[in-house]
């Protein structure tokens, strides 16, 4: 019997994530992909995948799974820090752990940062859409969001696993996002524009894939009336009309018709991932 995994607690929000779907925007497609993704590529090169492999992204509160089959699998659980237990007894976080036949790896709630990341030897090999094997939660593309009893296929292991210690960043306790301006900067006053590289924000508790939300001061428009749709991009930060910064993470779709009136350049995008709701945030000119 080929090795697997069972869903046994789906957690809040656990979804199957690889490097997203690049190149398809131009026909409406969204990315996806992991929302962090240096954690899924450092996870997949401890268990010995190839970086684009698929792993599981959950949110905050964890998930566990159940191996299927007759052999044992290496699995790493990295990114968002919680506590891992195999079966019940205790295993490491951020290093491979061997999961027997049958036994139950659990990844707890984040007790720092908010997304975790599970791979698996072999990686997730559910049925491609479109080159990818990502859960997509504005489109509905790819693997549905998991639920209990749902079952998961692996792969065949790869290269061995890393054995020595490796450092995992820590989650943020501030975000500094680099913004480029435009290309409707024209559309807010001077004062809106300093107010967003001067001002304090915090992060939303509405916050999603979707698009990074935030608390604090509303940005004014120097103009009335409406945009014609055209394409986003990940990062863009889009105004909507309550005034508050939106920035656009892997999810987001790829036409809007609010002004954006920057962009975030993507490397400060991972941290986002992570920050949890009421982060201070900061925009400063890239």
């Amino acid at each position: 019997m080929s090795p697997g995994l069972e869903v046994v607690r789906a957690g809040a929000l656990t979804t199957v994530q690889d490097e997203g779907r690049t190149g398809l925007a131009h026909l409406g497609v969204p990315r996806a992909g992991a929302l962090d993704g240096p954690a899924r590529r450092l996870a997949n090169r401890l268990v010995g995948n190839t970086p684009d492999a698929a792993v599981l992204e959950t949110t905050l509160t964890g998930c566990a799974v159940r191996v299927t089959g007759a052999r044992p699998v290496v699995a790493v659980v990295g990114g968002a820090g919680c506590r891992v237990t195999v079966d019940g007894r205790p295993a490491a976080w951020g290093a491979p752990v061997r999961v027997p036949a049958g036994a139950v790896l659990e990844a707890g709630p984040a007790v720092h940062g908010l997304r975790g990341y599970l791979a698996f030897a072999g990686g997730l090999v559910p049925e491609p859409v479109l080159g990818s094997r990502s859960a997509d939660l504005l489109s509905g593309l790819g693997p549905p969001v998991l639920r209990e009893g749902d079952l998961l296929p692996l792969g065949p292991a790869g290269a061995a696993p890393v054995v020595e210690p490796v450092p995992w960043p820590g989650a943020p306790a501030g975000l500094v996002l680099p913004l480029h301006p435009g290309p409707r900067d024209d559309w807010f006053t001077d004062g809106a524009l300093r107010t967003l590289t001067t001002a304090a924000y915090r992060v939303s508790e509405r916050s999603n894939r979707i698009g990074l939300r935030t608390e604090g001061p509303a940005l004014r428009r120097s103009r009335d009336g409406e945009l014609p749709s055209e394409g986003m991009v990940l990062g863009a930060v889009q105004v909507p009309p309550d005034g508050l910064p939106l920035v656009f993470l892997n999810d987001h779709p790829t036409t809007g018709g609010y002004p954006v009136v920057g962009v975030v350049a993507e490397a400060a995008l991972a941290d986002a991932a992570q920050a949890v709701p009421g982060t201070p945030v900061r925009f400063v000119r890239a």
